[in-house]
């Protein structure tokens, strides 16, 4: 990445301090790489570790370096979009379902437009923190009757509760703005004997920018 200009505007060389903004241009084209299926999913995990463990320059480089638009210095960041599109080779379900049992849709999958979640007597789990999405808007359509129905997002998409509680509860403290860019979650349905509860966590991603943030730097 010897182009890439450091703060006083001359060339960097390999050997140089990486930054934030460094590690999070070249985690961004390698998700845009996987979304393009240039990159599977176990190689897309395996280089978004050592992009967000990277020091210097010297690190990332070879992390793009067989990618579109390779060059020295890790591309321009693409829109915020394209950390969710869809991955050709992600599972998709279009629904759980829990009677007298359990379900659970959780790491990296495709979400379509419109999901539907039905518990009755039983349970299930939405995890959205890694999910991918075909539409700019997904509509999560959830019933539980004498049963409950818990969804996790990240907590940097848009999300719109719009449910029901009837002798139950259909939590809306989760409702927000995203980041720009963001793909945008309506969550409606019902909750009768039962509940609906959504929650905002952080994606594994964030958890290991966090991590690699705030471990000391080598001497």
């Amino acid at each position: 990445m010897t182009n890439l200009p450091d703060r006083a505007g001359r060339p960097a060389s390999p050997e140089m301090r990486a930054g934030d903004a460094d590690r999070d241009r070249v985690a961004q084209v390698l998700r845009d790489a996987a979304g393009d299926g240039r990159l599977t999913l176990e190689e897309l995990d395996e280089r978004l570790d050592a992009a967000y463990a990277a020091k210097t320059y010297a690190d990332l480089e070879p992390l793009t370096r067989d990618l579109p638009a390779p060059g020295a210095a890790p591309p321009p960041a693409p829109s915020g979009a394209a950390a969710w599109r869809p991955l050709p080779d992600a599972p998709s379900w279009n629904g759980g379902i829990g009677i007298m049992s359990g379900f659970q849709r959780a790491g990296v999958w495709n979400v379509p437009r419109v999901f539907r979640a039905f518990a009755f007597w039983g349970g299930g789990k939405i995890d959205l923190r890694e999910a991918r999405f075909e539409e700019p808007e997904t509509t999560i359509r959830a019933l539980a009757i004498m049963g409950g129905v818990d969804i996790v997002v990240p907590d940097d998409i848009t999300v719109h509760v719009k449910g029901l509680g009837i002798m139950g509860g259909f939590d809306q403290r989760a409702s927000g703005p995203g980041v720009p860019g963001a793909p945008t979650v309506v969550i409606r349905g019902l909750a009768f004997w039962g509940g609906v509860a959504v929650k905002r966590r952080k994606s594994s991603r964030q958890k290991k920018r966090d991590k690699h943030l705030k471990a000391p730097e080598d001497d």
